[in-house]
């Protein structure tokens, strides 16, 4: 059996012999409704037909994940052991800052996870601490290892970490040590026994100061750039700025000084009038109010803080120079 349909089509009337045994369509006897249904009836069958294959898709790969899931989880660990080659007194010398001071070897965490052993690398820390601050002051040292298990340190690097700690020279003190384990991004760390050892340091700087070096300008220190009233970038710096934008000495590794600074744009500092060859420079570009400093013909400059007076102080002995407004 079969039946005669006709159906409406972008405006054009369209007959179709259509059976009866097809029930993708249905005729109805008024013909102004039956193209509508049958048009209807159509896409909502191609819209089944496109769409359902997607949702299987979906659901296969949904039922796929979860299936895979596995949810890794921390198991423990073992806190690293610290050894020290010696845990007697120490006095540093100048003399021999070359010279091995201590070597520090420590174990491995064997961190642990349901899917066994830890396969991530492992990276360590050598933290250094004045006793008594549980490892949180604002001056406590670290140094990085890496992947290994021991690490030996020069009379230079062990003073180095006192020096930057801004203690006295001369003066013992009494060194915290130990070290931290973590995995990928300083995660699930581990620590290990803390290691006591009374230190004396000797005068150290972590950057050169002014008048260190033959034919020197008796550390003298002076700031030039083009962010000041004046002179721009004069070197050797004209009088009266000569005065005015030279630095007041507190002691031979710190040194101060008020300027106005009246533009954006940096600065350096000169040690030897004339001379660009010692002079200091930032570590980092656009750090206006602190930050790390080094002693090269090299930019880049020490970054304006904008318009107002501030006070410059910069510590060779941890290397850092801070701005305050005034």
């Amino acid at each position: 059996m079969e039946r005669r349909c006709r159906f409406r089509y972008r405006r054009a009337s369209v007959s179709y012999i259509i059976p009866n045994s097809f029930k993708g369509y249905q005729c109805q006897s008024q013909s102004d409704s039956k193209p509508r249904l049958l048009i209807l009836k159509r896409l909502r069958m191609k819209n089944i037909l496109r769409v359902s294959p997607f949702f299987f898709v979906l659901a296969v790969v949904l039922f796929s994940c979860k299936k895979d899931e596995h949810q890794v989880i921390f198991q423990g660990g073992k806190n690293p052991v610290l050894t020290a080659s010696s845990t007697a007194d120490m006095v540093l010398n100048i003399n021999n800052k070359d010279a091995v001071a201590e070597v520090f070897t420590w174990t491995n965490p064997d961190y642990k996870f349901n899917t066994g052993a830890s396969s991530q690398d492992v990276t360590y820390t050598l933290q250094f601490d004045t006793a008594g601050k549980n490892f949180t002051s604002p001056g406590i040292q670290e140094r990085s290892i890496g992947n290994d298990l021991g690490v030996t340190l020069t009379v230079k690097e062990l003073n180095s970490f006192l020096s930057k700690m801004e203690l006295t020279a001369g003066r013992p003190y009494n060194m915290e040590i130990r070290v931290k384990a973590a995995l990928v991004g300083n995660t699930v760390p581990l620590y290990s026994n803390v290691i006591k050892i009374k230190i004396t340091p000797y005068l150290d700087y972590a950057v050169e100061p002014p008048g260190t070096g033959p034919n020197y300008d008796n550390g003298n220190l002076w700031v030039t750039g083009d962010c000041f009233p004046s002179p721009d970038w004069s070197n050797p710096i004209p009088a009266p700025y000569d005065v005015s934008l030279k630095f007041t000495k507190i002691d031979k590794l710190h040194y101060e000084l008020i300027a106005d600074f009246d533009h954006t744009g940096g600065y350096k500092l000169i040690q030897i009038q004339g001379d660009w060859s010692t002079q200091y420079h930032a570590k980092v570009a656009n750090t206006a109010l602190s930050g790390d400093f080094e002693k090269k013909d090299a930019d880049p400059q020490f970054a304006s803080p904008g318009i107002g007076r501030y006070k410059i102080e910069v510590n060779f002995q941890t290397g850092k120079y801070k701005l305050t407004l005034q």
